[in-house]
């Protein structure tokens, strides 16, 4: 994978020409699955997929003219920082309010992608059409906002998330979540294997508090060192590889700390209760935050732990 700052002009173009074509595919999925019951919203999202079609064209026209037919294939997989979508547009049932809030992480991403891309350009033309079309993404007042005005019902806006939230999201929620499920889930098996291999509750929180901190500084490096921010908005990289730190460290804690209990079996009752309370804390932020239906990331998140935990119990009382 491209860093970000390694890309020419020209493969900043044709990124910019395969990110407006992605979008606009995305707009109009939504614009059929949400057309029976939500023609106002479906309206909304075939004109931004008409508009993303109109940024692509002028994309197209300037790298014709700057750089020729031949138009390398590069897309957001092939560049480091651009944020891993969650392919909500691929859901039977999809719910209003999650097309929407999908669309506007869309925009602002657009938004600084095409901001940075125009920082770094040399060329006149380019650096004006990338910074146009870096604030037709920012405005309130965009297609999306005034056709939502038109179509969109005052219950459907009302159910939009605040810019605020969406930031909360991706700089804290998400790194945070995948923390809190890596230090809950994976060390499941380490510390239950030790516990019951040993029936030492002291040398299990050892162990414990070996695999928690360890995975913390795991995660919190690989998140630090994963995205910078400059495209995707997310804020500081490092901030981010903290909380992702942080929470990787709490959820190994969670079912560690009940091992300073001198009693073996107390210890290990203890610690089965907090790790079913762990689960439940993330299938609901999962919920909360991510789209995830509730029921799904209960099975999901529930079911894995539970194997793990299992696995780590049958091992360590081999």
């Amino acid at each position: 994978m491209k860093r970000f700052s390694e890309l020419s002009e020209a493969e900043v173009l044709a990124l910019a020409v395969a990110n407006e074509e992605e979008d606009g595919r995305i707009y109009l999925n939504f614009a059929a699955k949400l057309r029976d019951q939500f023609p106002g919203s479906a309206k909304v999202f075939e004109a931004m997929a008409a508009e993303e079609q109109g940024h692509r064209h002028q994309l197209l026209s300037l790298y014709e003219a700057k750089f020729g037919k031949d138009m390398p294939h590069i897309t957001r997989a092939d560049v480091k920082g651009f944020l891993k979508r969650n392919p909500v547009w691929l859901l039977d049932g999809l719910r209003i309010d999650v097309a929407r809030r999908q669309a506007e992480i869309m925009e602002m991403e657009a938004a600084e992608f095409y901001a940075s891309s125009a920082e770094r350009a040399r060329d006149v033309d380019v650096r004006k059409l990338l910074g146009d079309l870096a604030e037709i993404e920012k405005k309130h007042e965009s297609l999306a906002a005034k056709l939502g005005e038109t179509h969109v019902s005052g219950d459907v806006k009302a159910e939009e998330e605040a810019t605020k939230r969406r930031l909360l999201v991706l700089q804290v929620v998400q790194p945070g979540l995948a923390g809190l499920i890596d230090g809950s889930v994976s060390t499941l098996a380490p510390i239950f294997a030790a516990a019951f291999a040993t029936h030492n509750t002291w040398n299990t929180f050892l162990i414990g508090m070996a695999a928690s901190v360890g995975a913390g500084i795991s995660m919190g490096l690989t998140e630090a060192m994963s995205d910078d921010g400059a495209i995707t908005g997310r804020g500081s990289a490092w901030l981010r590889g903290v909380v992702c730190g942080l929470m990787t460290t709490v959820g190994g804690l969670g079912h560690t700390l009940p091992y300073l209990i001198p009693d073996f079996w107390t210890a290990t009752a203890v610690a089965g209760v907090i790790v079913l309370v762990e689960l439940w804390a993330i299938a609901w932020i999962r919920w909360k935050y991510m789209e995830t239906p509730f029921t799904s990331a209960m099975v999901q998140v529930v079911l894995g732990g539970l194997l793990v935990l299992l696995v780590g119990i049958f091992i360590g009382s081999s």
